[in-house]
């Protein structure tokens, strides 16, 4: 098959002018990269010519087999269409963002007399304030720690607000003004989520003067008790700035965003600045394909707005290729003016210079890091007599309670330490099983893993397939296991169960191998640490899994399986009757007088639960 720059040479003469994305493929019809130009045919031309490139490009150029394209209205529209491509696409030499969550929000909701101040995160569909990005749950809960001291708002649910006849613990341990039985009346409670929404604002200095001055009445008034509670909210304010670190004076709003790169890897820190105030950072460690750095950030900038609110100034490290289209895109997508800027001196020069110290020394343990992994996996590789060392290992474990609500786990590691995003969980459904049968559970688990993997990947090209499979459990977990594998045509996968010696010590692991007798590591082998290590990951994971499926059936009714009764028109019944079951016994007429049910739905709903379905 033809490849290189006369194959892209051919498609010149289809080309016009117009703005576009372009995909390199190579002769597996795999893509290569994802491309923009504000002119399709001149960006084209570009990789015809047979000299000229770097070695990336070069590369890239030599394995291309064939190209598709896509016009659009703007080169705005095709960068947007570049950065989405990107993501879903992951292409060999693009950069791409690996790690892209959503980020927690502060919220003080906005429904109710006595408004709630709680953690948030996804889409703010719900009435109310929201302040953030934060970048770590971490921050926002000892955010939130100090602001309960300092503002006393609740953070209850309005289901358990309704329910409180007395106050709860956090009114005892100062945490909260207890509206619920009418501790703190409706006004007074406004005027401390006002403080609150203040603070938040950037107005901390304002609220602080406000409360020095209420404590100082207070002192005055020979009320020492509540000028004691009020200099306790002071530092409770105090140490929220003094968790938060860098506090600007002269930026009130911004991303800052820096970029260090080193011995092929890159790290992009990010800073949250927001009301004067540093709501935490981030590290980032994008696969880059060799990009120079304008390349990496403009990548990295379009990938991680994707879905995330920029601020109004994006401060970098390094000049984004294309920052004013890049800019002028955030700002369509913001609905106001976003800049991004590469200050030079002063307190924003200050920022950055900062970010990119701490993108250097996140890259520099990250490498330490990943040099210690490499040396575990190589030992691991040799104790265990693998075939070469393992770029993937999957280890499994199984959670439940009597054989309900089971839960199969899988977690990843690699030479970058645990892959989160490549996590998995099974609910164990099959009919057949014995409740408790975990050699069953474990066999259902590979099989649906496995079967799945050969039919997306039967040639085995993705990075998806495993090199080493552990099991917790010992030769009967083995031999499921296997047998699932054999099953399946896998042949190939080394296998090993982890098993805790006869009196069930940490340390005293037996490893179970296919044919082989069990073995031992030494009880100070860093192999067996590693080893332990994954095993508690899987089994933390599984438990977790389980968890989560036992609580929501704990909280399953069963209008759940009506059909027609979505989640409001649940809400409505329960408010209407009080109680699942007594919607279960409502009469037919009854059922048509709640409020939002049609009488078409109260006949299903009766039908149901009567018999006559």
């Amino acid at each position: 098959m033809r490849a290189g720059h006369l194959v892209i040479r051919d498609y010149l003469k289809r080309l016009d002018d117009k703005p576009g994305v372009y995909r390199m493929l190579d002769a597996k019809g795999e893509v290569l990269y994802v491309g923009k130009a504000r002119s399709l045919r001149k960006r084209v031309a570009a990789y015809a010519k047979p000299m000229g490139h770097d070695a990336r490009i070069g590369r890239m150029i030599a394995a291309t087999c064939s190209m598709m394209f896509l016009t659009t209205e703007s080169e705005t529209e095709a960068l947007l269409l570049e950065q989405n491509l990107i993501k879903q696409l992951k292409p060999r030499y693009n950069v791409l963002l690996r790690d892209d969550k959503s980020f927690p929000n502060i919220q003080v909701t906005a429904d109710h007399p006595f408004p709630q101040i709680r953690k948030h995160r996804g889409a703010r569909k719900e009435p109310g304030r929201y302040f953030g990005p934060f970048a770590s749950a971490g921050s926002v809960n000892r955010t939130l720690n100090q602001l309960q001291k300092a503002f006393l708002l609740r953070s209850c649910s309005d289901a358990m607000f309704a329910s409180r006849t007395r106050p709860c613990l956090l009114y005892q341990i100062k945490r909260c003004s207890a509206p619920c039985v009418g501790y703190i009346s409706e006004t007074d409670y406004a005027a401390m989520v006002e403080d609150a929404v203040l603070f938040l604002s950037g107005r901390s200095t304002r609220v602080q003067e406000q409360l020095a001055q209420a404590m100082a009445e207070a002192s005055r008034a020979m009320e020492f008790e509540r000028a004691a509670a009020i200099r306790d909210r002071i530092r409770a304010l105090t140490a929220v700035q003094a968790n938060q670190g860098i506090n600007p004076e002269g930026v009130a709003e911004a991303d800052v965003v820096a970029l260090h790169q080193e011995g092929g890897q890159a790290c992009v820190q990010v800073f949250f600045i927001r009301a004067h105030q540093n709501w935490g950072n981030r590290a980032y460690f994008p696969r880059t394909g060799g990009a120079e750095p304008g390349e990496i950030l403009e990548g990295f900038l379009g990938q991680f707005y994707d879905n995330k609110s920029p601020a109004r100034m994006i401060l970098v490290s390094h000049e984004p290729d294309n920052a004013d289209l890049l800019a002028e895109a955030l700002s369509g997508k913001l609905g106001r003016r976003v800049a991004i800027a590469r200050p030079q001196r002063g307190e924003k020069a200050g920022l950055v210079e900062q970010a990119a110290r701490n993108a250097r020394e996140a890259l520099a343990r990250r490498m330490a890091e990943s040099a210690s992994q490499e040396r575990l996996l190589e030992a691991l590789s040799e104790a265990f007599g693998l075939d070469g060392t393992p770029e993937r290992i999957e280890v499994y474990d199984n959670s439940h309670i009597m054989g309900t609500n089971a839960v199969g786990g899988m977690i990843v590691a690699g030479r970058d330490g645990f892959m989160k995003s490549q996590y998995r969980k099974f609910n164990i459904r099959g009919a057949d099983l014995t409740p408790g049968d975990d050699f069953a559970m474990m066999r259902e688990v590979l099989t649906r893993r496995f079967a799945r993997l050969a039919r997306e990947d039967p040639d085995r090209q993705s990075d998806a397939w495993p090199d080493l499979v552990l099991i917790d459990g010992g030769a009967g977990q083995v031999a499921a296991a296997c047998a699932a594998l054999q099953e399946l045509g896998i042949d190939e996968v080394a296998v090993v169960g982890v098993a805790k010696g006869v009196d069930r010590d940490a340390g005293k692991e037996e490893f179970h191998r296919p044919g082989k007798p069990p073995m031992a590591l030494g009880h100070r082998d860093p192999v067996l640490y590693f080893v332990q290590r994954l095993r508690d990951e899987a089994h933390r994971f599984a438990i977790g899994a389980h968890r989560t499926r036992r609580a929501a059936q704990t909280r399953a009714t069963p209008l759940d399986e009506v059909p027609g009764v979505g989640a409001a028109r649940k809400r409505a019944l329960l408010a209407h009757f009080g109680s699942a079951k007594a919607v279960t016994r409502a009469s037919l007429a009854d059922l048509k007088a709640a409020p939002g049910i049609s009488d078409a739905l109260a006949e299903t709903i009766y039908g149901f639960f009567h018999g006559e379905r």
